[in-house]
């Protein structure tokens, strides 16, 4: 009898060890769902659909995207970190949720690198320095001489205390030594109204917004704020080519929760990679600015942590804080 027991409880043992080669070895074989910490129509919504289309087709399953919007994207983040580690719920999550609320929020309830397996760094993409057309400033160093001569008169919008507009100013301000007003408005399209009405003069945007007020003149753009200069606005320079080691983009980082198998994860970033690469996808980001990396999963957390210094550095300065 004892060795029967003995037998049996090695066998149990040998299924439980096997049981995640064997999940991975049959994945997917059901739906898969993507999270979305942001509401319907936003642009991380709309890659995140392209994405899963691309990506669905290539493993043989459906993606299914679900909006999880609400405080800064910390509920969408709660709920991929408690689901199960087995790759049937991913996120899409950007700089916000991965590095700056780490720092903006006081409690925040997930771990951005202990909860989350990561699976690839998607893409990047630049903000865009805009200035109403009747300040007279055509580059950063123009800018910044004139900050310096009338300091605390400019003023700059942003979507909000910490957003990737405010904390992108911030950077700026900081590095250059200069002093302009935060003008924190409930959301993008209320700061346009005032920038285009000249009631703010300075203001960091993503392109999609903007692309109709460059192209008539009602806004300027004097630089981007990724390292190098932008293929969709070769005209335009980088911030760093007047302040060195200057970076500030929005990443989009894909993600699965802590735990799960390495070689779900090594099959996702295979499928992410070659969706990156499909014509639906490449028209719609250059037309967006936004450059693809495609990184392995291994370059992602070491990013991530380094951007939660940086940014954490950023925030405090910046006095930006969320309850």
């Amino acid at each position: 009898m004892s060795h029967r027991i003995f037998a049996l409880a090695a066998v149990i043992a040998a299924l439980f060890v096997g049981a995640p080669h064997a999940r991975g070895a049959d994945y997917p074989n059901r739906a898969i769902r993507l999270i979305v910490p942001y509401s319907p129509g936003g642009g991380t919504d709309v890659m995140a659909r392209r994405l899963a289309g691309e990506m669905g087709n290539g493993l043989g399953q459906r993606i299914l995207v679900e909006n999880v919007g609400g405080a800064g994207g910390n509920i969408g983040m709660m709920q991929v970190a408690k689901a199960a580690p087995d790759g049937y719920t991913l996120v899409l999550a950007l700089t916000a949720q991965f590095a700056v609320n780490k720092s903006l929020y006081q409690n925040l309830p997930y771990d951005p690198l202990k909860d989350y397996e990561p699976i690839a760094l998607l893409a990047v993409a630049p903000y865009v320095l805009v200035v109403h057309p009747d300040l007279p400033v055509h580059t950063v160093n123009e800018l910044i001489d004139l900050a310096k001569k009338e300091p605390g008169k400019l003023s700059y919008a942003s979507a909000g205390n910490g957003s990737g507009a405010h904390l992108s100013a911030e950077l700026l301000k900081s590095m250059a030594g200069i002093d302009m007003i935060h003008v924190p408005y409930k959301g993008a399209g209320s700061a346009y109204a005032d920038l285009l009405a000249g009631r703010v003069q300075v203001m960091f945007s993503t392109y999609a917004p903007i692309t109709g007020y460059l192209e008539s003149g009602m806004l300027r753009a004097i630089a981007v704020s990724t390292e190098k200069r932008s293929a969709g606005l070769p005209d335009v320079p980088a911030i760093s080519e007047a302040l060195p080691n200057y970076r500030s983009d929005v990443w989009y980082v894909l993600a699965a929760p802590a735990g799960t198998p390495q070689s779900i994860v090594a099959r996702l970033n295979k499928e992410a990679l070659t969706a990156l690469k499909s014509p639906v996808i490449e028209k719609h980001l250059s037309g967006d600015l936004i450059h693809v990396v495609g990184s392995p999963p291994e370059e992602v957390k070491p990013f991530i942590a380094s951007e939660i210094v940086k940014w954490g550095d950023v925030v405090k300065t910046s006095g930006a804080h969320i309850e």
